[in-house]
């Protein structure tokens, strides 16, 4: 069964950091581009970051560039997003998901395949 698992969410004050894992069962997460995305209440799903599956190349939203860093580490088959300087316009539920990312003219575009059940994320103090 192909799964993907977030965890590492939680509370945290503003200016403060958070590291999400996205862990994989039944499938090779090397294979796959993997994205992070958030949903904050009352608002749509945006993409956040994503790691392409080929060449490592990285992408980011522009809200959170220069805070946020994805990485993969292929020995735990699993890959993080590291959070720091976080605020409260970050709260959200965070997803994890497989599929693919390119780079476009403004920014990166994705199409994916399996999806996480999301984290919480809480920045507030």
């Amino acid at each position: 069964q192909l799964q993907l698992v977030e965890s590492g969410g939680g509370l945290v004050q503003p200016g403060g950091s958070l590291r999400l894992s996205c862990a994989a069962s039944g499938f090779t997460l090397d294979y796959y581009a993997i994205g992070w995305f958030r949903q904050a209440p009352g608002k749509e799903r945006e993409g956040v970051s994503c790691i392409s599956s080929d060449d490592g190349n990285t992408y980011y939203a522009d809200s959170v560039k220069g805070r946020f860093t994805i990485s993969r580490d292929s020995a735990k088959n699993t890959v993080y997003l590291q959070m720091v300087s976080l605020k409260p316009e970050d709260t959200a539920v965070y997803y994890c998901a497989a599929g693919y990312c390119i780079a476009t003219m403004t920014g990166y575009a994705y199409g994916m395949d399996y999806w996480g059940k999301g984290t919480l994320v809480t920045v507030s103090s």
